[in-house]
């Protein structure tokens, strides 16, 4: 990822280029086993109409080079049809290269229980972001802004408000829409929360929380600082743990916690033991259930 800052840099300048490359580069999948025994000619159609909307749509007027392309996986489980109508759910994750390395740290890791549409073998997936045209493209249109932003948010501080701008208008049009996880009443764990937890001024720590871990904290190791870098990683905790005080049961922080488990027990597998014990501490609290596992941090062998 040897040019990772040029589209972060063109973000902020809010430059228009001329010549566009595609954000992404998702994987996508449709899982059929429960609805087995149906033709899979329209699965297929779906499958390949959903890879080509994700992938050669551009979302934005920032310059990607191919190699910058957003890596992320899309995994569609169908749970019942009914012609071309389609109940499931959507498994999506979205990763971030870090700086001068080979790994890809998680961004979002979830899963939305009300992906249902209308699907017509081959029919073009239309969207328009002025209007809610079908709920299909629609919620495709609502992940790729929404994981943009998170994106964005990790190279700049609060990098991705155009995102969730854009976000906000396609959950905005789809308000008159019978379709469920796009209004408030629906529940409070739907696409409606999932942005408004980024767009409420009051949460707005967690995305100085994304920048720093990921920037200063995850970037600066990977540029062979380690120390410093986590330092700076358990320094953001702050930020997450300031939320956490001020809503417990906010939605995202339980998203994040199934996003960022695995990370933070490696990144903590290693340290100074004040550092891991702060860490393990806010850990702990953020994601009860797991507990234990965080508590075999400290009893690990420090490595420098």
């Amino acid at each position: 990822m040897k040019k990772i800052i040029i589209p972060i840099l063109f973000l902020l300048c809010f430059m228009t280029q001329s010549i566009h490359a595609q954000e992404f580069n998702f994987t996508v999948t449709v899982n059929t086993k429960q609805v087995a025994g149906t033709d899979q000619r329209l699965y297929e159609s779906l499958q390949e109409a959903v890879l080509n909307f994700m992938n050669t749509r551009i979302w934005t007027n920032i310059r990607f080079e191919e190699q910058e392309r957003i890596e992320g996986t899309m995994v569609i489980v169908v749970k019942k049809r009914e012609g071309n109508s389609i109940e499931g759910e959507l498994n999506i994750g979205i990763r971030r290269p870090v700086y001068k390395s080979n790994y890809n740290s998680p961004l979002l890791n979830y899963v939305d229980n009300d992906f249902n549409f209308v699907y017509v073998e081959s029919q073009p997936l239309d969207f328009n972001d002025n209007s809610y045209m079908s709920n299909l493209t629609s919620m495709l249109a609502f992940y790729a802004y929404y994981s943009l932003g998170l994106y964005f948010d990790t190279f700049g501080l609060y990098g991705g408000d155009t995102m969730y701008k854009a976000a906000e208008e396609v959950v905005t049009h789809a308000q008159n829409s019978t379709d469920p996880g796009w209004k408030a009443f629906d529940s409070y764990k739907n696409r409606y929360w999932l942005l408004e937890n980024f767009t409420n001024p009051a949460y707005r720590p967690i995305r100085q929380y994304l920048y720093e871990y990921h920037r200063l904290g995850l970037d600066v190791m990977g540029n062979g600082k380690v120390d410093d870098g986590r330092a700076a990683m358990t320094k953001s905790l702050d930020y997450v743990k300031s939320v956490y005080n001020s809503k417990p049961n906010l939605y995202y922080l339980q998203i994040l916690n199934d996003t960022k488990r695995d990370e933070w027990k490696n990144v903590y597998s290693m340290g100074p033991q004040q550092e891991r014990t702060k860490a393990v501490n806010i850990f702990r609290e953020l994601d009860p259930t797991h507990a234990e596992e965080y508590e075999e941090l400290l009893n690990a062998k420090p490595k420098f």
